[in-house]
């Protein structure tokens, strides 16, 4: 059947569609770059995370619906794949590859042709905070504004400006507008109160604006060379640039809202906890959450430094956009933080599917 869909598939958005376009092209797994180099094993207990989200729904139901109408099958087609998964052997590499290369249909992911795209990390930061405003904690963490028309009004100079204050939509107040800043980058974190209990805080809606890179504009007005803008360089320059700092933030219209995360966390926008170095965030748009992803990128300013290894799909970002677009989560910590802030990476991905999903692609392909 793969050989069937090979000649079948070259799969994109209506033609009429605006760029940029997914194209998906099957590929047998010994093209994979350096596909025996991981340990899939690891990445079972993170595929069972979404095949506990999505087993919920009714098998007719869309898998990871996308905004771009990608047909990926229906839950029915996946849940062969995640019995088959909860019966391996905890941890054994030769057979969780084995159930890998029988089960799924490997996938090339392309815009427009091109396989190339920019895949950087993020992780969980820890702040320091208090439930209530008072001395050094000034800086507000929102909650979700329930009224959709208020959530999506202000732009982030306009709500550090005091536009949602007063309303009840403060869950905590923290001690840096610089974290704050990188806590919505990162999309979740764990405050630190002051009796010392830590409290997990997950992304639970944006303004609707979009993100604006503050690295890049540094890059452009000359502040920091190209290739030393990591999270490190950039907290560092704010800090020696206080004024400055506040206004090239506000540049980044983009603004994101929280929730407190109640046990294993952080979780992601499949509602799933995360997996340190085995959860990626995508353009949901394109790739459904829950779908298994070989990633295969190299760092352009590290040499020598690579990433290849079989990752899920679980997560999204404002930043986050396109076909062959991706953001690695680290995990939590300074450690996670480092690799997650020196990331920045060119490479491409490689969509699983289970083969009825593949298949039902590569018939929807043939009768256009």
């Amino acid at each position: 059947m793969v050989l069937l869909i090979a000649a079948a598939l070259a799969i994109g958005l209506k033609r009429d569609a605006a760029p940029p376009r997914l194209s998906l092209t099957p590929l047998g797994f010994d093209a994979l770059p350096d596909w025996a180099s991981d340990n899939p094993a690891l990445v079972v207990p993170a595929f069972l995370r979404s095949c506990g989200r999505f087993s919920k729904e009714p098998d007719a139901a869309p898998f990871g619906p996308t905004e771009r109408g990608v047909d990926y099958g229906v839950v029915g087609d996946w849940l062969p794949a995640c019995r088959e998964a909860a019966m391996l052997p905890t941890g054994n590499e030769k057979a969780a590859r084995r159930f890998f290369e029988a089960t799924f249909v490997m996938m090339a992911v392309a815009d427009y042709g091109a396989t190339s795209g920019l895949f950087t990390g993020y992780f969980e930061l820890e702040l320091d905070g208090s439930r209530h405003r008072h001395g050094r904690y000034q800086t507000p963490i929102y909650r979700l504004p329930p009224d959709p028309g208020l959530a999506h009004r202000y732009s982030r100079a306009q709500i550090e400006n005091g536009a949602l204050g007063g309303r009840g939509f403060e869950l905590f107040w923290v001690d840096g507008p610089i974290d704050a800043f990188f806590l919505q980058i990162q999309g979740s974190g764990r405050i630190r109160l002051e009796d010392g209990e830590l409290v997990r805080v997950g992304y639970d809606g944006q303004n609707g604006m979009p993100y604006v890179p503050i690295g890049r504009l540094l890059v452009e007005r000359g502040e920091i060379p190209h290739d030393k803008v990591t999270m490190a360089s950039i907290t560092a320059w704010m800090r020696a640039h206080p004024a400055a700092g506040a206004a090239l933030r506000r540049e980044d219209p983009s603004y994101v809202f929280f929730r407190i995360i109640k046990g294993e966390g952080p979780i992601g926008a499949e509602r799933v906890a995360l997996t340190p170095e085995r959860s990626l965030a995508v353009d949901r748009s394109y790739i459904p959450l829950g779908a298994p992803i070989w990633l295969a990128a190299d760092e352009q300013y590290i040499p020598n430094l690579r990433v290849r290894r079989l990752v899920v799909a679980q997560d999204v970002g404002g930043a986050i956009k396109g076909p062959v677009r991706g953001d690695l989560y680290w995990g939590s910590g300074r450690a996670a933080g480092d690799r997650a802030g020196e990331m920045d990476a060119r490479g491409r991905y490689y969509l699983l599917l289970p083969r009825a999903a593949a298949e039902r692609l590569a018939a929807e392909e043939a009768r256009r």
